[in-house]
C-alpha cells in the first residue's frame, strides 16, 4: 500500500525544530517515499520563535527543486502548525491565516503539559469563522488525559490527528495508551509522522506504521493515511463514515 499522505512534517530545512539542512530534509525525503507517502505538507511551527511566512514559503520553493532534482517522487503542499492562542483566532478568515492546503482545514497544537479549559469554547470560535480544526497529536496534550475530552472535541466539529510514533511509545506512556484508546474508539481522522530529522527515522517509522495497520485493520490503515489527508489537502470534507 502506498500514496500516502502526510500532514504534519517538520521536513522544511532551517525554519523551525524541524530539519536542518536541506541535505537532511531530502534524506526525511527519502524515507517517506520509501515507506510509501507521495505528499507530505511541511507543518512548519507558526510561533515568533521561528522562520516567518516569506522564509517559509522560499525554503518551500527551494525544497521542491530540490526533490525535482534528485528526482525523489514527492509532493509538497502547503501548511502550519498553529498554536491555539488569541494572535491565531485573531488572524483565521484573513490573509494571514496559514491554513492546510487549499480548504478550510487549519492544524493547531495543544500546550503539552497545561489544560486548556477553555477548549471547546475555542472550537467553537475556530468553527464560526467557518474553519475546521485539525488537532495535531492530542494524545500527546495534558488536556486530552481528561476522560472524554477527545470525544467532545470531535462532537464539537474538530478533527484528531494521530502522531503514529506515540503507538510505539516515543513519547511515553501515557501518550502510548491514550494512542491506542483513541483509535480504538475510531476518534483519529487522520494519521500523521511529525518527523522532524532523519536519524533513525526509516527503523522507527517503519514500526510505527506496521503496529498502526496492525491494530487498526487494513480499511482504517488506508483511511487514516490517504483517503481523509487527502480530502482535506484539497478542501474536501469527511463524510460520515469517513472518520
Amino acid at each position: 500500500m502506498s500514496g500516502f499522505v502526510d500532514l504534519h512534517c517538520h521536513l522544511l530545512p532551517a525554519v523551525d525544530d524541524g530539519a536542518r539542512t536541506l541535505e537532511d530534509a531530502l534524506e526525511m525525503a527519502r524515507v517517506l517515499v520509501d515507506l510509501g507517502f507521495s505528499t507530505v505538507a511541511p507543518s512548519p511551527h507558526a510561533r515568533p520563535e521561528y522562520a516567518p511566512v516569506d522564509v517559509v514559503e522560499a525554503r518551500l520553493a527551494e525544497l521542491k527543486a530540490a526533490l525535482e532534482r534528485e528526482r525523489i517522487p514527492l509532493s509538497l503542499g502547503r501548511n502550519a502548525e498553529n498554536i491555539l492562542d488569541d494572535a491565531f483566532l485573531r488572524g483565521l478568515g484573513t490573509p494571514s491565516a496559514r491554513m492546510l492546503g487549499t480548504g478550510r482545514v487549519t492544524l493547531v497544537e495543544l500546550p503539552y503539559t497545561a489544560p486548556v479549559p477553555a477548549l471547546l469554547d475555542i472550537l467553537f470560535r475556530i468553527r464560526t469563522k467557518g474553519v475546521v480544526p485539525l488537532i495535531a497529536h492530542p494524545e500527546r496534550c495534558l488536556e486530552f488525559e481528561r476522560k472524554g475530552r477527545a470525544a467532545d472535541a470531535v462532537r464539537s466539529g474538530a478533527h484528531l490527528q494521530l502522531d503514529v510514533g506515540a503507538l510505539i511509545g516515543r513519547y511515553g506512556a501515557m501518550a502510548k495508551k491514550l494512542a491506542r484508546a483513541f483509535l480504538d474508539d475510531g476518534l483519529y481522522s487522520v494519521a500523521a509522522t511529525d518527523l522532524h530529522g532523519p536519524v533513525g527515522a526509516r527503523d522507527w517509522l517503519g514500526r510505527a506504521l506496521e503496529e498502526l495497520k496492525g491494530r487498526a485493520g487494513e480499511e482504517a490503515f488506508g483511511r487514516l493515511l490517504r483517503g481523509n489527508p487527502s480530502r482535506l489537502l484539497v478542501g474536501e470534507s469527511l463524510e460520515s463514515g469517513q472518520d
